[in-house]
């Protein structure tokens, strides 16, 4: 119990120390909204491309599956016509 509340602590601590330390005549670094929309461009492509990889496989895989079950079925009728 006593080790949690120092971890609460430190972190606070430490919460506080970067907020302290951020504040200085320095300004933040800038970043132009063309470089947000081409990330946020990129990330939807990368998404979209993720999506399509993952849909895809699983179909080939379901159809290998599918097929494999139409052989079965089709040797087990063979089977018992002879």
């Amino acid at each position: 119990m006593a080790y949690t509340k120092s971890f609460i602590r430190a972190i606070f601590f430490l919460c506080n120390l970067s907020v302290a330390l951020t504040e200085s005549t320095v300004s933040c670094y800038r970043i132009e909204p063309g470089t947000i929309v081409g990330i946020v461009c990129a990330d939807l492509v990368l998404t979209l491309i993720i999506v399509v990889v993952t849909y895809r496989c699983a179909r080939i895989r379901r159809q290998k599956i599918d097929n494999a079950h139409k052989v079965y079925m089709n040797v087990r009728a063979n089977c018992k016509s002879t």
